[in-house]
Formats: structure tokens, sequence, C-alpha cells
């Protein structure tokens, strides 16, 4: 299970990293970039509960498994990811160019933050 978990983990940087600087690099929002985003999103989401549940079958103390500054910025990274996507859909479905400069400086922002736990779960199993 921890390949399957490895290859979401992965699937969801490369998905999501793709939408994001393409969306950053072309300079407009356009609906293919939220697309990844979504997918993105649902990889990141399905390999953590993948990775949860490793920890969980490996009995890990309860302590190890909740709250930690992996887990807490895990989870602030996945409800931005969710954010994220439903703005660009939005953004999108209203054609509102106001509203689209602000979301390339948040589509930046989400991602550095998303960094935080995937590098961070990186490092300490290293």
């Amino acid at each position: 299970m921890l390949t399957l978990a490895i290859i979401l983990i992965t699937s969801a940087l490369i998905f999501y990293t793709v939408g994001v600087w393409a969306e950053k690099l072309q300079g407009k929002l356009k609906l293919w970039h939220t697309v990844l985003f979504f997918i993105g999103l649902v990889f990141d989401t399905t390999g953590t509960l993948t990775m949860e549940s490793i920890a969980r079958s490996n009995q890990i103390s309860a302590a190890a498994v909740g709250f930690n500054l992996h887990s807490l910025t895990g989870l602030a990274a996945i409800l931005l990811m969710l954010v994220h996507a439903v703005w660009a859909s939005w953004v999108l479905y209203k054609k509102d160019e106001g509203q689209a400069k602000t979301f390339h400086r948040f589509s930046l922002v989400v991602w550095v933050i998303w960094l935080i736990p995937f590098l961070s779960g990186m490092i300490s199993k290293m």
C-alpha cells in the first residue's frame, strides 16, 4: 500500500504543479488548468487517506497519527486546494477579470503551502 500512496501523492504533485504553473505562465486561467487542480486534489486526498490507513494499520500511537505539524499543514493544504479548485471554477463560470487577477496570486500561495506537507512528509521518512 505504501507504493500506491507514494504514486498517488506524486501524481498529485505532478497534476497540481502543472496546473498552477501553466496558469501562471499563460497568464490566463483556462478550463484545463481547473481540471488539473481537481485531479491533483483527488490524488492528494486519496494518497493522504491511504497514508493515514497505513499509519493506523502499523499500530502507530494515536498521538503520532493524530494532529502534528505535518497533519495540520496537510489538512490546511487539502482544504486550500479545494477552495482553489472551486474558486477557479467560479472565476471561469462568471468570466470575472477582477477575480481572475486575484486568483493568479492565490494559486501560487496555495501551491507553496501545499508543498510544505509534501516535503515534510518526504523528509521525515528519509
